[in-house]
This record gives structure tokens, C-alpha cells and sequence, in this order.
């Protein structure tokens, strides 16, 4: 088993070595990510890919606990980053107590916070109590309403600056890592570049210190729709489709259960 990851070892992966980080909700899928991720991601995302609703929005804090008591309980020697739901942290101190109420009720490392400059004070504020905060920058899917929906970011000079400007800002408040998506691959390296801590990309090119996808993306069992940066390492609906249909024929049939699944 591979010695759990530390904020200081991930930082010290910077321009060393790549991150590996992916999204798990419950303790099974999060036992077999456990192997190869340094960090497990329980996103927010969860309200999409198991929940069926449209948008991150709707998820709520208790939810999110609930999902990363599982995953810790899954992937207890795995980095766990517990995100923060939508209007859980528009105040210092609602953020300090809906933070410290995630730590306390679970064993997550660190939480991460949408928001860039407009957010420092904030993740300062988390960072001097004691709570680890994962910053995320660049497309934000908890503004995907104010924003007008999904939009690649950096690709004018303005989105561009402001974009490093927030991921400085964020160092700067204490994040220990920032994650940058759906932004151009320059801006995603520029980004990277621009800080000390390390910078893990989704949807930001290759020269970031790591990525992260969503696993049911990933693995093929969401199939509402594929996100461009996304790459599927298997046919995961398809796969479990046919294993069900084969399973249907076979106790319509009576060949299951067969002699060796019964007791003697």
C-alpha cells in the first residue's frame, strides 16, 4: 500500500512528479482508486453523476459528509478533499463552521472552495484555523448560472490575467493547492508557472503539476454527455448494460442458479 500523501509531500511533487487525483462518492469505488490516486477528490459533482440533477447546485453539506465519511471510510490511507457545496461558505465565519463541521464529522484532509480574488479573504480566514484549503480556479461550475453556463476561460487577454491573479491570491491566502479548469492550455501552464503550490488541471492541458477527472466520466457510466478533455479509459454502462442483460437471460432461462452457486 502506497504511504498515504501529505500536503507537504504534494507540494514538494511540484515540477517533480505528476499528481494523480480523481473523484470517488462512496467507500467501494473509493477503495479501488485508493491504489492509484494521491488524492480523492469527493466532489461536488456527485449531485450530476449520482444524484441525476442538472447542475452542482442543489447538493447540500450534510450530503457532502455523508459521501466523505464513505470515501474515508473506503480509501483511509488516500488524501480525501471534501468540496464545498454551493452556500456553504458566503460568510468567513459560515465558511469556518460549515469547514470545521466537515473536519469534524469526517476524515477528510482538505476542503476546496471555488472563487479566486474575490475568495482569498475567505480561504485566509480557513487557512488560520487550522483547515487545509484546495483552491479552484478558472471555469467554476457553482457559477454556471450567473455565468451564463459552462465557458472556456483565457480565452481573452482579460479572463487571462485575472485568472493568474487568482491563483496568486489564493497562495497567497494559504491554499496548499489550486485546481485550474476548463481554461486554455497556456493559461493553464501560466497558472502553474505563476505559483509555488501545485496547480492540478481539468480541462487545462498537459503542463499542469497533475489532473483530475470525474470517475464516472472517465470509467464511461455517465452518458448524458462527454465533456471535451474528458477520456475514457473503459466502457463502464456499456460493460454493466450487457452484464445485467446476461444476467436477465439467464434466470429467465433457469440456467442461473446454476449447481455450484446452490447450498448442499
Amino acid at each position: 500500500m502506497p504511504k498515504k500523501e501529505t500536503i507537504t509531500s504534494l507540494q514538494q511533487a511540484k515540477g517533480k512528479r505528476k499528481i494523480v487525483m480523481i473523484t470517488a462518492y462512496d467507500a467501494l469505488f473509493a477503495s479501488l482508486f485508493s491504489e492509484s490516486a494521491d488524492i480523492i477528490l469527493v466532489g461536488d459533482s456527485l449531485n450530476m453523476s449520482f444524484n441525476g440533477k442538472a447542475d452542482t447546485l442543489s447538493v447540500t453539506l450534510d450530503q457532502m459528509i455523508y459521501h466523505t465519511q464513505a470515501v474515508c471510510n473506503g480509501a483511509p490511507n488516500t488524501f480525501v478533499v471534501c468540496d464545498m457545496p454551493f452556500g456553504s461558505t458566503n460568510t468567513k465565519e459560515e465558511a469556518l463552521t460549515n469547514a470545521v463541521k466537515v473536519f469534524q464529522q469526517t476524515g477528510a484532509d482538505a476542503v476546496k472552495i471555488e472563487g479566486g480574488c474575490n475568495r482569498a479573504e475567505l480561504i485566509k480566514h480557513l487557512t488560520d484555523n487550522a483547515i487545509a484549503v484546495m483552491g479552484h480556479i478558472g471555469l467554476l461550475p457553482q457559477s454556471v448560472r450567473s455565468e451564463g453556463g459552462y465557458k472556456v476561460k483565457g480565452r481573452d487577454e482579460n479572463s487571462f490575467e485575472q485568472i493568474i491573479e487568482d491563483a496568486k491570491a489564493i497562495e497567497e491566502a494559504g491554499a496548499f493547492a489550486i485546481v485550474v479548469e476548463g481554461v486554455t492550455p497556456n493559461l493553464g501552464a501560466m497558472v502553474t508557472q505563476s505559483v509555488n503550490i501545485p496547480v492540478i488541471g481539468i480541462g487545462a492541458g498537459k503542463l499542469t503539476d497533475g489532473q483530475v477527472l470525474v470517475w464516472s466520466d472517465m470509467l464511461g457510466f455517465f452518458e448524458e454527455f462527454k465533456p471535451k478533455f474528458v477520456k475514457r479509459y473503459l466502457e463502464g454502462a456499456k460493460l454493466v448494460k450487457e452484464a445485467v442483460k446476461n444476467y436477465k437471460q439467464e434466470v429467465e432461462s433457469g440456467v442461473f442458479p446454476a449447481e455450484e452457486h446452490t447450498y448442499k
